[in-house]
């Protein structure tokens, strides 16, 4: 399981939040704690912390720490029920990593404020033990390298994955999430994407996937189908080479009924799929944003191309675009109902949901509620910002989104990984003239909140 967001618990009034009750106490005989400030702003930071057992296994448990001048606030935590009262702070675990085995460990994290200097905790204690073991280490968990995928990678854990229930699940046939980036159009910021790029999304970034948007017009697909397939395949390959997955993105917009370039899928499909069968890191998604066009003519599209993917990939997931953008019909003025009532006839899918979080609010944010207890929903592409991919970043709406999916587990794409000149863009123009895509002086304000959620840990389960 990846992430899963416990809200803040605190009898802090600053926080406004209540507390709550931890598990019974079961003696720990010491720990290591690992605690590293992944990234900082004015006023705010977030940081990581991983938790080692080194007594004997517990079964419920209570991290907790002081911060030597009490000017942090935690403001937001995930893998465990937080809260804080003055410069103390508990975090407990929640239900799937509540048992730690001797040597067993646990990644937590979480955002925060502070006032003056952002000293490291002291006093870390576990079930009320001293920790014994280095605290306030410094280097974040290295998920893998370059070249060498290995089972610390999205890919290494989580091999094939696979559509169980309204889930995407791994290997293990457990519930995952995963996040990471969508490209902008391969046409138009191809110098956004190379080694240097794409080593920083998988080792800084700690994305777990690229989606690789190939329009079909607009300069795209259509105007050289063999460059564009081979285009495509290489990114794939770079994507695993670095242990992520690749959502191969078919992005159909205009004309937005994806019926039209039928036929023009069916080549790329065959093709994509035919190649890539032995990966075990590809996602198809067969139409970006249809519009303009009914539930039932997606649905049949789906169906004639399903089957192309199928009889050379059977085992890879696909995703369906959904009606109105992606909205699942709600830019339409419909619902979920009409997929829920009338679904793809077909296996190992999912369904496509797209926001853009200052134009898309709490209806929207409804409907993914009600739809994910019945559908398996994959956001393929979302923005911190309008729907035209402009404007002011919305960040209340971003993280009230964001919080949602990783409740839902519900993975995601944010668009995009590119330095257009929109505010959607995670890099500041001209960055991709160069060969930093890490440090907090290339991101957007977008970039910077976004790499501050993909960035971190992931605790993809194995049993």
């Amino acid at each position: 399981m990846k992430r899963t967001l416990a809200l803040l618990a605190t009898c802090a009034t600053a926080l406004g939040l209540m507390t709550l009750a931890g598990p019974q106490a079961v003696a720990a005989t010491g720990c290591k704690v690992d605690y590293t400030i992944t990234s900082q702003w004015q006023g705010g930071f977030q940081a990581g912390v991983k938790v080692t057992n080194l007594g004997d296994p517990v079964s419920g448990w209570t991290l907790k720490w002081t911060w030597p001048d009490g000017g942090q606030k935690v403001t937001q935590g995930w893998n465990g029920t937080w809260s804080q009262s003055g410069p103390t702070v508990s975090a407990t675990n929640v239900d799937w990593n509540r048992a730690l085995a001797t040597g067993g460990s646990a990644d937590l994290g979480f955002t925060g404020t502070f006032t003056g200097s952002n000293p490291k905790p002291a006093a870390f204690t576990l079930n009320g033990v001293a920790c014994t073991g280095t605290v306030g280490g410094d280097t974040p968990t290295d998920p893998g390298t370059p070249g060498n995928p290995g089972t610390g990678t999205p890919v290494g854990v989580n091999g094939q994955l696979k559509v169980c229930g309204v889930n995407l699940c791994n290997q293990y046939n457990r519930p995952i999430q995963l996040r990471g980036m969508s490209t902008h159009g391969i046409q138009w910021f191809s110098k956004c994407y190379n080694s240097a790029s794409l080593d920083a999304l998988a080792t800084n970034w700690k994305a777990d996937l690229l989606r690789i948007a190939m329009y079909v017009q607009e300069q795209g697909y259509e105007t050289d189908p063999a460059g564009f397939t081979s285009r495509v395949n290489s990114y794939v390959d770079m994507a695993e080479a670095r242990g992520m997955y690749a959502l191969i993105d078919f992005h159909t917009l205009t004309p937005g009924d994806p019926n039209y370039n039928i036929d023009r899928a069916k080549t790329f499909f065959a093709s994509v799929a035919a190649r890539n069968a032995a990966k075990k890191n590809v996602i198809y998604e067969i139409a970006n944003e249809p519009n303009g066009v009914s539930w039932t003519a997606i649905k049949s599209y789906a169906e004639q191309v399903i089957p192309v993917i199928r009889a050379a990939d059977p085992d890879a997931v696909v995703i369906v675009g959904t009606r109105g953008w992606s909205s699942l019909g709600v830019s339409d003025g419909s619902s979920e109902t009409e997929v829920v009532n009338n679904p793809v006839s077909a296996s190992n899918i999912m369904y496509a949901f797209h926001f853009y979080a200052a134009s898309h609010k709490d209806n929207y944010r409804a409907t993914v509620s009600r739809a994910a207890a019945k559908l398996p929903l994959f956001v393929t592409e979302f923005g911190t910002v309008s729907a035209t991919g402009g404007g002011s970043l919305d960040r209340a709406s971003t993280t009230a989104w964001l919080d949602l999916l990783d409740q839902l587990k519900i993975s995601y794409a944010n668009w995009t990984y590119s330095d257009a000149n929109e505010s959607s863009a995670a890099f500041k123009p001209g960055t991709c003239d160069g060969g930093d895509y890490s440090s907090s002086g290339v991101l957007t304000e977008s970039g910077a909140l976004v790499k501050s959620r993909i960035s971190t840990a992931d605790n993809f389960p194995t049993s």
